[in-house]
Parts: C-alpha cells; sequence; structure tokens
C-alpha cells in the first residue's frame, strides 16, 4: 500500500494511505487515548477522547474515524487537545456512579487511568439530575450496572460483529440513552449465551462476572466439605496477566502452588477430563462413521456454543456430541470414582472450576450434569475471581515455588491443553479417531491444517480410501456463517465440526483476564497464548488422548470401555430447546 507523510507534532512520519490518526499515530509509537475505539469492531468516535488537532480544520476532529491526507500537519498533545479530553472526562464522571475503592475494576479501569493522567478527580463539576438504574443481577453468569456505563457501546459491538447474537443494544435517546434488552429485560430474560465477550470488551465495571469467590472461601472453612479445584487448559497461559507477567507465559507450576495454599484438599487439572472427553468424541465420531451419520457432528466442550445451539438452531440438537464439557466430566468423575476409590462421601466434595469462561457457570445449572446424584460442579470461577482470591489470600505470586497437579488426575497428554486454542478439540480428537480408523501408530499426530487464529478453517483428509471434511469454528458469529451460508445451503458437507463460543476460543474466553483496549488493538493476545499451549503439547511425551494411563486405568477399572452404558451414564448429557426471548 502507497504510504504518504503526514506531520504529527510537528515531526515527520509515514503512514498506509488511507489509514486513520489513530492507526497513522500508533503506527510511528504515538499513542493517542480512547475510550469507545476497539480495532474492527467498535470504530465509531463516540467518546471524543482521541480528539486531535489538524492544520486548517476549525473543529478538533476524532483520530479514529478521520484519515490522513499526504502532507497533514496534526498535533496530539496541545493545550487545546488537553483541555478537550479533561472536559469530557468530567461531563463522563459527572453520569458516573463513583464508587471507584469497591469497583472490580479498580485499578484495570481505563477511565480511571484517563482520569489519573488528566488530573480529573471525583468531585461534582455538573451537578443536576441524573439517572439511577436499576442493577441487573438476573443471569446467573454475569451483572451489569448501568451508573458505571459509560455509553462507549463496546459491550454492544462484542455482541453484534463478534457474536451475531444482538441481545443487547442502546435503549431510549438523548438523556436517557442506556444500554439494555429488547422490552427492558433482563439479561437472564433473553437468549443469552453467557460468553462474556461484553465484560473483557467493557472499559469500566459496568459489566462483570457474578462473583463467586465467597461460595469457595465459605466452603473451604467448612470443616464437612472435601474441597477439589480443577484447571482448565488456559488458565495456566493467562492467569500471569493478571499479575502483569508477560503475555502467554505459563504458570501451571506457580497456579498450582497458589491454589495449594489457599486450602484446596486436591488440586487437580481438568486435562485429565479433556482426555476422557476426547475417547468419547472421537467413538461417538467412529460410530456415525461406521453408521453413516447423521452428519455433522458437533463438538459440545463450548457451554456458549451449545446454549446457542439450543435457541437459536434447536435443529442441530441431533447432531451435538452428548458428551459432557471436560469440566462436567472432570466433576462426575470425581464424584464417582475418586470418591468410590479414596472412600469418600460424594455429597461431601465441594468441587470448584477454574475456567476461561463466563458460560461455565451457566453450564453448571444445565439439567443433566449430576452423575452421581449431586450437581457435578458446584461452582464455576472465571481466572479473574482466581486472581482477586490469590490477591486476598496475600499470595505473591510471581514468589512461589512451581509445583505440580496432584495424582492420580493430574497428568495428561498433550491432547489436553491444546484443547484451549481454536482447533485443538478437533486436532486432539482426529489424533485418536484417525489412528483407529488406519490401525496403526503410523497416523499422523499433527493436524496443522485446522491450527490458527482464522475464524473458520476446513481441511479433508483421505482415510481408508473415503474423505473425511472437517471444519473449526470460533466466535458465534463465525459458527452462524458456518451453519447458516455452508451447512444448512448444502453448499458443504462436514463429517465433524468443531465450534468455539469465543474468538479464538478458550484462550480468549469472557472470564480471562481483562486488556486494556491500547493493548487489545496491538497486541494478538490469542496468538501469543495459543502458543504457549501447542509448546506444552510438543514437550508431551505422550500426545494422543487415549495412550493416557489415567484414561486407560479408570476405563479398566470402572468405566469398561469408551461408550459403555456406564460411561454414558457418568460422561454424557442431554440437551432441549430454549424458548428465550430472541
Amino acid at each position: 500500500m502507497n504510504e504518504i507523510e503526514i506531520f504529527i507534532n510537528g515531526q515527520s512520519y509515514y503512514a498506509p494511505e488511507g489509514s486513520t490518526i489513530l492507526q497513522a499515530a500508533k503506527a510511528n509509537h504515538i499513542e493517542i487515548p480512547t475510550l469507545c475505539y476497539l480495532k474492527e469492531i467498535n470504530e465509531i468516535g463516540a467518546c471524543r477522547i482521541c480528539v486531535v488537532e489538524v492544520a486548517g480544520v476549525k473543529n478538533l476532529v476524532t483520530a479514529c474515524v478521520y484519515p490522513i491526507k499526504e502532507g497533514m500537519e496534526i498535533t496530539t498533545n496541545s493545550k487545546r487537545v488537553f483541555e478537550s479530553r479533561k472536559l469530557t472526562l468530567e461531563l463522563i464522571l459527572s453520569t458516573h456512579e463513583r464508587k471507584c475503592l469497591s469497583c472490580i475494576r479498580s485499578g484495570n479501569c481505563e477511565l480511571q487511568k484517563l482520569c489519573k493522567e488528566f488530573n480529573v478527580d471525583d468531585e461534582d463539576y455538573y451537578n443536576g439530575e441524573n439517572n439511577n438504574w436499576e442493577f441487573d443481577d438476573t443471569a446467573v453468569h454475569m451483572v451489569r450496572n448501568n451508573n458505571k456505563c459509560i455509553l462507549c457501546k463496546r459491550c454492544v459491538a462484542a455482541c453484534d460483529k463478534c457474536q451475531a447474537i444482538s441481545v443487547i443494544g442502546a435503549n431510549d435517546r438523548g438523556f436517557t440513552t442506556h444500554i439494555g434488552s429488547a422490552y427492558e429485560l433482563g439479561l437472564g430474560e433473553v437468549a443469552c449465551i453467557s460468553c462474556g465477550q461484553c465484560i473483557v470488551a467493557c472499559p469500566t465495571g459496568a459489566i462483570h462476572e457474578r462473583d463467586q469467590t465467597e461460595e469457595v472461601w465459605q466452603a473451604l472453612e467448612d470443616p464437612e466439605k472435601y474441597v477439589v479445584v480443577q484447571t482448565a487448559p488456559s488458565i495456566r497461559v493467562t492467569l500471569g496477566e493478571a499479575f502483569d507477567l508477560p503475555i502467554g507465559t505459563n504458570m501451571e507450576g506457580k497456579m498450582v502452588a497458589a491454589l495449594r495454599r489457599l486450602g484446596f484438599n486436591k488440586v487437580f487439572d481438568t486435562n485429565v477430563a479433556a482426555d476422557f472427553t476426547i475417547v468419547e468424541e472421537a467413538n461417538e465420531f467412529l460410530e456415525r462413521v461406521n453408521n453413516n451419520g447423521p452428519f455433522p457432528l458437533f463438538t459440545s466442550c463450548s457451554p456458549g456454543w451449545v446454549k446457542y445451539c439450543e435457541s437459536y438452531h434447536p435443529e442441530l440438537i441431533p447432531n451435538l456430541s452428548s458428551c459432557k464439557s471436560p469440566q462436567q466430566m472432570f466433576g462426575a468423575l470425581t464424584k464417582t470414582w475418586y470418591a468410590e476409590k479414596m472412600g469418600i462421601d460424594p455429597s461431601k466434595i465441594f468441587m470448584v472450576g477454574i475456567m476461561p469462561c463466563t458460560a461455565k457457570k451457566f453450564e453448571v445449572t444445565r439439567e443433566d450434569e449430576s452423575a452421581a446424584g449431586y450437581p457435578d460442579v458446584d461452582v464455576a470461577l472465571t481466572t479473574r475471581e482466581l486472581a482477586r482470591m490469590i490477591d486476598k489470600a496475600g499470595l505473591q505470586f510471581a514468589n512461589l515455588p512451581d509445583e505440580s497437579f496432584d495424582n492420580p488426575l493430574g497428568d495428561a497428554t498433550g491432547a489436553a491443553y491444546i484443547f484451549g486454542a481454536t482447533g485443538g478439540v478437533m486436532e486432539a480428537a482426529l489424533r485418536t479417531a484417525v489412528e483407529r480408523l488406519v490401525g496403526t501408530q503410523a497416523a499422523p499426530l499433527d493436524f496443522k491444517e485446522v491450527r490458527g487464529l482464522a475464524g473458520i478453517k476446513e481441511a479433508t483428509y483421505r482415510i481408508n480410501g473415503a474423505d473425511i471434511n472437517v471444519a473449526v469454528a470460533s466466535g458465534i458469529g463465525n459458527a452462524k456463517r458456518l451453519i447458516e451460508e455452508r451447512i444448512e445451503t448444502g453448499e458443504k458437507t462436514y463429517h465433524f465440526v468443531e465450534i468455539m463460543g469465543c474468538p479464538g476460543g478458550c484462550i480468549n474466553g469472557g472470564g480471562q483476564p481483562v486488556q486494556p483496549a491500547s493493548v487489545r488493538n496491538s497486541v494478538d493476545l490469542t496468538a501469543l497464548r495459543a502458543a504457549a499451549l501447542y509448546s506444552e503439547d510438543e514437550a508431551k511425551t505422550l500426545r494422543r488422548s487415549h495412550e493416557s494411563p489415567v484414561v486407560q486405568k479408570i476405563y479398566e477399572e470402572y468405566l469398561e470401555a469408551p461408550g459403555s452404558l456406564k460411561a454414558h451414564h457418568l460422561l454424557h448429557t442431554s440437551y432441549h430447546e430454549r424458548m428465550e426471548v430472541q
């Protein structure tokens, strides 16, 4: 692309023609503050924090939408610009609930950071009438406080452009404009899929996960409870971000040490259950191959995707794998096989999942998720909630020793690690299914065609003289396109489809550490986090789920065989059409 010369604060720079001022400045290492802007998602110039001066233009312009021209003279740091930004921040604060000390985002709030930079305090600059919005706590996974909302509409864009759900938007006009759902219904009353992408997009504390850490603290204090914790594959490579460590740093050892010091009786790895998921799902896929369908088989480990399917495409429910997610499988195995083995009353076991996903909070409430007669999982915490527990306990996370998961449910294969990245479930399943179809370990170990961060990926594998067509989609917006434009139109025929509810997979889940827009707009979070998981996979001696000694042992002494009646009772579930307002 042709580059043109521009001048920023009196200095000459070059940037691609067609760039906005914001993009050109960023490319030349000049940071212009924003609040509403999210790259390729929300470029609307609404907050007016990014205003700059352009020579020859009377009014200040919004850098995020104003295109550059040859020879343009731009000033980003004049007194006029600073005063405008400060005035805008004062106006935002005039309708903002300024309870910063108790806010869940205090210290990690983009509005708070800008107010500090521009010397804006919390006094009442503009007294007068104000709105007092009701707190929305109708959903099981998150809460909304519009009194902290700054109408940046980043949450709306995430729900619409990324997820294609659009259950939230701007209601009313003028002074009473607010973010809400149709007919002012609560989030628990509409067809929200609980993905939490709106949360990681929000710059303030207006929306956040429903905090359940107090329930876990109470369980840890209860001498009658045997409190077990499991951690999802992606948590080890994202938790460090909550403690200012580089993005993509694998902190598995320190994470285990922290959990042990919080007081959990056992610290286990959800990866073990991911291996079980693959063995059961691969068996289910092979049964469909032998019976010629029904195809495609859709993966079922993402509760946001499952809820979307039930709400928006119930006709595809017969195509969903009946396998529980790894979180739920782990809970089921802990409260049955492990409880029997250790002589523990399953009613005393309190199972906590540390998950990248707010939809996991919804998942634990689903029907047919209580193999032992008790909920498979009692509480699902997000990565952020675990970080808050570590902080509250006074643990210096970065200085903790590296420790290992407890046995026997702490040792998994490399296939389980890649579950956290888009394409990982597909690749892990293919490693087992293809070997069983071919009947030899000479079958491929790496299926790199389904790797990468593209929203939709396709591949065809020639196996035993037949073509196996697979597809991978991450983010419900991409899943919707795959289903409605390729599958339902008959344009493509697939045998196996992996869908993750969040763009990029669990590594970019709605429960992961919140990164400010300045990072999200310039750093590929998903690529860095995914790379750490694939490195762990490559370092493992065993990289096929069915090779796991733990998996083999539990099938031999308890589950009998993949797809057995007992395995179905413990590790599989059912689905139903949902009738929330869409």
